[in-house]
């Protein structure tokens, strides 16, 4: 049993994890930390991200940085990854994890929401970050996995990458239907889409060593409003939202070599929502 465990460790692996700003980029950098990781967190604005740096390097006596990425772009990800490898000497794992998610809260200011008046605008701005991201990630730091022996990427979907979102528990009283606030069309597209890829990637370099799966959580619980906690939660067999730190087990699991045999996986983790 002691072995087994051993395979958990990430001992001194560099991670780099997009959207690291953000609050399950945090938890993800966390979790790396936690098993003897080096977290490397990228994100177009890491005001947010220095505070957590110093305490998490404090907590897990491990380094930890921030470095300001924008994943649209292949030149800042090549820079990024760059200056990765000018201080730590090597990149390991790539968390895909970044991703627009606009909140659906105040329904008479999200018409824009709902499917007939979505923006093409909108509809480029949410795929480049979330999907094209992802892509331009993979292909820039994976290409540099499989030329060094392997490596291992894993990209955050969402129970929406295989149900469409119940458009119920977003509805607001006293709204016409035309008014009434939805979870945008891109969400599902790029969520879907990471599992496409995941796929894709997963056989076209499982000769170079690289690994890829994805991760598909459910809702994590931020203090949303009451009604909508209620009507989600009564989708879920177990009952309740997830909490921000219920991912972190899993994600060590898929980044280190207790998942070594595993390629090409969408984990679901969502209290049994997809039972049903």
């Amino acid at each position: 049993m002691e072995e087994a465990l051993k395979q958990f460790r990430i001992d001194n692996k560099v991670a780099l994890i997009t959207g690291g700003a953000g609050l399950l980029g945090i938890q993800h950098a966390e979790a790396i930390a936690e098993a003897g990781g080096i977290p490397v967190l990228w994100d177009i604005d890491v005001t947010n991200a220095e505070e957590y740096v110093s305490e998490i390097s404090k907590q897990w006596k491990v380094p930890c940085r921030a470095m300001e990425v924008d994943i649209t772009s292949g030149d800042t990800i090549k820079d990024g990854l760059n200056k990765t490898l000018s201080d730590f000497g090597r990149v390991d794992i790539l968390i895909n994890n970044a991703a627009n998610d606009p909140k659906v809260d105040n329904a008479s200011e999200h018409e824009w929401s709902r499917f007939e008046n979505f923006s093409i605008e909108m509809w480029h701005q949410d795929i480049s970050v979330g999907l094209t991201g992802a892509f331009l990630c993979s292909q820039i730091v994976g290409t540099h996995m499989a030329k060094s022996g392997g490596g291992v990427i894993l990209n955050i979907a969402s129970d929406l990458s295989i149900i469409a979102p119940d458009q119920r528990i977003y509805q607001k009283e006293g709204l016409s239907e035309e008014l009434q606030p939805v979870k945008p069309v891109t969400y599902s597209v790029v969520k879907h889409g990471l599992i496409g890829l995941t796929r894709y990637l997963a056989t076209y370099w499982a000769k170079a060593g690289v690994r890829v799966n994805a991760i598909s959580p459910g809702g994590v619980y931020t203090n949303q409003p009451e009604d909508f906690v209620a009507r989600l939660t009564n989708l879920i067999p177990m009952g309740r939202m997830a909490k921000k730190d219920e991912y972190k087990a899993a994600i060590i699991f898929l980044v280190s070599d207790a998942s070594y045999y595993m390629t090409g996986t969408n984990l679901v983790i969502d209290g049994g929502r997809t039972c049903w």
